[in-house]
């Protein structure tokens, strides 16, 4: 399992209320997703789906259905996408009207990960973009390094 050493951003979201949000959009939900909801609820950084799957009661679900509550709740805008260079899709929870935008610093060694808040300014997109022709520029970047645990 991961380190991390942020709080977890989501504890203050009650599950009632994440399930609620389950609910309007979805119209179901399982004991499988209400499980799932409250572990990314708990985790400050993004989890695989393999690391949910470790979480869940042992009698809880199989993987498929952790992969297809994953696949439903990312196209609800629950979970947000990460892809931190490793083949392993990381998803995580996302507040509502929070449209997820930021980066993370990733230990190359023991995979800590850090929230990180600060991004480029929006000027050096809108550069990129008429420097190239292209319109609605955006971007994710992810940060790697050797976190101070691992640099003793």
């Amino acid at each position: 399992m991961r380190k991390s050493c942020q709080h977890p951003r989501h504890e203050g979201q009650e599950l009632s209320s994440l399930t609620g949000r389950l609910r309007r959009e979805a119209r179901k939900v399982t004991g499988p997703r209400a499980a799932i909801l409250e572990i990314l609820r708990h985790h400050p950084h993004p989890l695989t789906i393999k690391e949910v799957f470790e979480e869940l009661p042992k009698s809880g679900c199989d993987l498929a259905t952790v992969y297809r509550a994953m696949q439903m709740m990312e196209k609800l805008g629950m979970v947000k996408r990460f892809d931190f260079g490793d083949g392993a899709a990381r998803f995580e929870l996302m507040n509502e009207g929070d449209n997820g935008h930021h980066h993370h610093l990733i230990c190359t060694r023991c995979a800590q990960v850090v929230r990180i808040e600060e991004c480029f300014p929006a000027e050096i997109e809108r550069q990129i973009a008429s420097k190239n022709g292209y319109q609605a520029v955006t971007h994710r970047l992810e940060f790697f390094g050797i976190c101070p645990d691992c640099q003793k």
